[in-house]
């Protein structure tokens, strides 16, 4: 196995847990490892302090183990099955009212560079490094020993997420599936509310499973509004305030395929008083009449992928913001989100402010949001809260 030797007083972050290893601490590299090789890593006096996968880039190895310099089949088992174990105490395994949720959130979960999501016995996987993408097959195995009959499928969905300099064979396919199992989409519950999840065609690993505890919170004040839901992707904000009572809501988002799947689970849901209008959402916000709607969400995608634009997202943030809060009616909600990492929760509350300000209306901080439990942070690793929220009232 190569190994990764440490300049003198580098190994601090890893004595703390931290899983990177950034290219600048490296002193020197034994061997001739391939992307996605696991390396051995060593203090600059030769202690070992772990292994993990090694990758080209500015974080030159995720690390896996901070006990071990070899991994063997026991560790992809042991790793997965702590993962299960942790959603089986947040209550989201065997629930009569959830069957999908998170396994493995990377980093959160100590298997960095690594997303598995459980819909309904099938496990959809993003492998976000070359370790993690030629270790599908041993990731495949563990789940397989945890859940048992209970897995109908294991789906690989990397490419759109590996690094394609690596020279992976990045083609998107199952790599496991039970007898007689077909198909590429199911109805998962999420709550008691029905939802179509199509893994091959949607986003991500197709559905966002980050804001069910959010969408839970728009059902306790959607009653009797009128609301907006922008960015809605396959409509989890809609069908939550809909079954709550909302007064109608329109859905909005540019993809026709996901407004077709908005109106499919509005249809699921045997719901009424909604509309779907694929479009721009922002160009939607600026022509929408003023208080027309006393709730709003307001969701988009991440404006900020690095910290190169990060000036640029937070400037669209606000721009954003201000839209929402000069439009709201007056004693109206709005539920603004961020997934960008790199924007922290303070700066987003600022851009926030600032449309506020820019505004001139006086608007409340009535609660602060965040990712769900299975979308785990690792204490160690605080950069992997990537989801804030703020939801407003606004006079």
């Amino acid at each position: 196995m190569s190994k990764v030797i440490l300049k003198k007083d580098r190994e601090g972050s890893l004595l703390r847990f931290h899983p990177w290893v950034f290219s600048g601490a490296i002193a020197q590299v034994v061997g001739k490892p391939a992307e996605g090789d696991v390396v051995t890593v060593q203090a600059s006096d030769g202690s070992v302090l772990g292994c993990g996968h090694y990758q080209i880039g500015s974080i030159a190895v995720r690390m896996l183990s901070f006990e071990m310099d070899n991994l063997d089949q026991s560790f992809w088992t042991d790793s997965i099955r702590a993962a299960y174990e942790a959603r089986k105490a947040f209550g989201l395994v065997d629930s009569p009212l959830t069957n999908c949720y998170r396994l493995v959130h990377g980093e959160g979960d100590s298997l960095p560079g690594l997303i598995i999501d459980w819909y309904d016995g099938v496990c959809v996987m993003q492998a976000h490094s070359a370790g993690m993408f030629r270790a599908k097959r041993q990731i495949t195995e563990a789940l397989q020993a945890v859940y048992g009959e209970r897995l109908k499928a294991v789906y690989d969905k990397s490419s759109g997420t590996a690094p394609f300099k690596a020279g992976l064979d990045l083609i998107d396919g199952y790599i496991y599936t039970a007898p007689g199992f077909t198909g590429s989409e199911s109805v998962v519950l999420e709550n008691g509310h029905k939802f179509y999840v199509n893994w091959d065609e949607g986003q991500k690993t197709g559905f966002f499973l980050d804001q069910r505890e959010n969408r839970a919170l728009v059902a306790r004040y959607a009653a009797g509004r009128n609301v907006l839901n922008l960015f809605c992707y396959t409509g989890g904000f809609s069908i939550y305030a809909l079954a709550a009572g909302a007064a109608h809501v329109d859905s909005v988002d540019s993809s026709a395929r996901a407004m077709a799947m908005v109106d499919r689970n509005v249809a699921l849901n045997g719901l009424k008083n909604h509309t779907s209008y694929t479009a721009d959402a922002i160009e939607f916000l600026g022509q929408c009449e003023g208080g027309k709607y006393d709730l709003m969400i307001v969701d988009p995608p991440a404006f900020a992928k690095h910290r190169g634009v990060l000036r640029n997202a937070l400037r669209a943030y606000q721009r954003l913001n201000a839209a929402a809060i000069a439009k709201v009616a007056p004693g109206g909600l709005i539920f603004t989100f961020s997934c960008s990492q790199v924007v922290d929760k303070e700066a987003f509350a600022l851009a926030v402010f600032s449309a506020a300000a820019q505004v001139g209306r006086r608007v409340r901080i009535v609660d602060r949001l965040c990712q769900p439990a299975d979308h785990a942070v690792n204490i160690y690793h605080p950069e992997g809260e990537y989801l804030k929220g703020l939801l407003l009232y606004v006079e």
